[in-house]
């Protein structure tokens, strides 16, 4: 990268979407632990840096601080929310706690721009030498410059995307304040992930982690790329697939794309494991766990060396960071185990979200047909039923979801939707049927819009075709009586019900 930008993350609830919001903007990322160390923050071609928000107030005692080393490295620092407070109290301004908390959406500026506010302290006090840009009702000081030493802030959120401006605020941040020229394209990024997987395996051998999702597709392209045939991928049959996608990963990825697939059938083995398990970490972390465990049993029939995984930023943020509290561990993060048998993981995606997933994808040549595939979670249908895992429960969620994909497609909607499926809720009605009363499950359909799985909207689906995809699933699914909806967006839920 000849531009990157950090960002120190201080524990706000929006600091992976400032990350991605710069991203859109045409710059590189990268989201560090608000005390790194300052040789990482450093590293190359730094050439701005963000403050995020955070839960903690800067009147604390045991506040949390970044090295002092950040504000002397000759590049632009932008605050955001207690990044602004925290600039503030360094540069000896003052923050004060406030009697009603400034939340929503608020004007601020001489030409009262919209903007999102959340927060319980205000800066009272600019530092010496900055120049108060921006107040609102409850915040006399909601954004402040110092140009001379390049020293920035905004009590509010622009990375929000209710905020009408703040993508043109970021990017005045990074082009006009940074100087940056906003060419970074994940499109560009194949050549020097290829190199990278080279430089990491020398010599050696890689088993992939194949699902047949668009991440570990991508991940396989690049490494078969990088060592040809000493790449061999995995696709581990765990039952827990949906209707037919056995098949057609196969048929999608061995046949048409050429990549060295080995098909391997477990689904008895990670049923056996599951049994009597209703906790949703714990289903989580067993399939993870048994995921190695079959990984390193092929590895020692091809003398593999290195696993590969699809493991992307959402992933990564999900499973808990040093600054970020863990809300669900994904099977190939927070579920590995940590003896995995391997000199080590190779994860070329680590670092992007799914839509850049998706274009770096499309500059490999993958089909779009492929690339834009719906996302499908590596615990698979596991997590789709709530409870004990049973191939009775699993079999009613891949004939309803069947059901919905059909439905979805037929009515033009597939590249609309981020993600749609079904859920087998364990909740039992009443019901008729016939003339008789039924006692029988509530299936859920959830169906969302997103760009980067951090945050989703659930999505609007005609009325006609909700009524038409319930009648279905009640018509053809033996032992469900009830379908309803999920409007839940993510927060306050996630997009997966477990």
């Amino acid at each position: 990268m000849h531009e990157r930008i950090v960002i120190l993350d201080f524990g706000g609830q929006y600091s992976s979407l400032i990350a991605r919001r710069v991203r859109e903007a045409g710059a590189y990322s990268e989201l560090l632990p608000y005390d790194a160390d300052i040789k990482r923050i450093k590293g190359s071609a730094l050439s701005g840096i963000i403050l995020t928000g955070g839960p903690s107030s800067v009147n604390e005692h045991d506040t949390k601080e970044c090295a002092d080393e950040v504000f002397d490295l000759g590049v632009p620092v932008l605050g955001i929310c207690y990044g602004m407070q925290y600039i503030a109290a360094r540069f000896f301004g003052a923050v004060e706690r406030m009697e009603k908390a400034e939340t929503g959406i608020v004007k601020a500026g001489l030409n009262e721009h919209a903007v999102f506010m959340t927060h319980t302290d205000r800066v009272i006090a600019a530092p010496r030498d900055f120049e108060i840009i921006a107040s609102t009702q409850l915040s006399p000081i909601a954004a402040f410059a110092n140009d001379e030493s390049r020293l920035y802030g905004v009590q509010f959120h622009p990375e929000v995307q209710a905020v009408a401006d703040g993508i043109k605020i970021i990017k005045n941040f990074l082009k006009l304040l940074c100087g940056l020229s906003l060419d970074y394209s994940p499109k560009s990024l194949a050549d020097g992930l290829i190199k990278d997987i080279a430089l990491t395996v020398g010599s050696g051998r890689i088993l992939g982690a194949f699902s047949g999702g668009v991440d570990s597709a991508v991940a396989s392209v690049l490494a078969h790329k990088a060592v040809g045939d000493r790449l061999s991928c995995i696709f581990v049959d765990h039952g827990l697939l949906r209707k037919f996608e056995a098949d057609e990963v196969m048929r999608f990825y061995h046949d048409e794309l050429g990549i060295n697939i080995i098909r391997v059938d477990a689904r008895e083995r990670f049923l056996k494991r599951l049994e009597g398990v209703v906790e949703p970490e714990a289903k989580r972390k067993i399939i993870g766990e048994e995921f190695i465990r079959v990984f390193e049993e092929e590895a020692k029939k091809l003398n593999a060396d290195y696993l590969l995984q699809g493991t992307i930023y959402t992933d990564v943020i999900e499973s808990g960071t040093k600054t970020a509290q863990t809300i669900k561990s994904h099977h190939n993060v927070g579920g590995l185990p940590e003896d995995i048998g391997f000199k080590g993981l190779v994860e070329p995606l680590r670092m992007l979200f799914k839509d850049e997933v998706r274009l770096l994808g499309e500059s490999l040549g993958i089909p779009p047909a492929l690339v834009w595939r719906q996302p499908f979670p590596g615990p698979g249908l596991a997590i789709r039923v709530l409870g004990e895992v049973t191939e009775e429960k699993l079999e009613l969620v891949r004939q309803s979801d069947y059901i919905l994909r059909e439905e979805i497609k037929s009515a033009g909607l597939l590249k609309e939707l981020f993600q749609y499926f079904t859920v087998f809720t364990g909740i039992k009605s009443v019901g008729v049927l016939g003339d008789k009363r039924t006692y029988d499950y509530a299936l859920a359909i959830r169906a969302v819009h997103s760009k980067d799985a951090m945050t989703v909207e659930a999505a609007e689906l005609p009325y006609p075709l909700l009524k038409r995809i319930s009648s279905r699933i009640l018509s053809e699914v033996k032992h469900v009586n009830r379908v309803v909806y999920d409007l839940t967006d993510k927060p306050p839920g996630t997009v997966e019900w477990e």
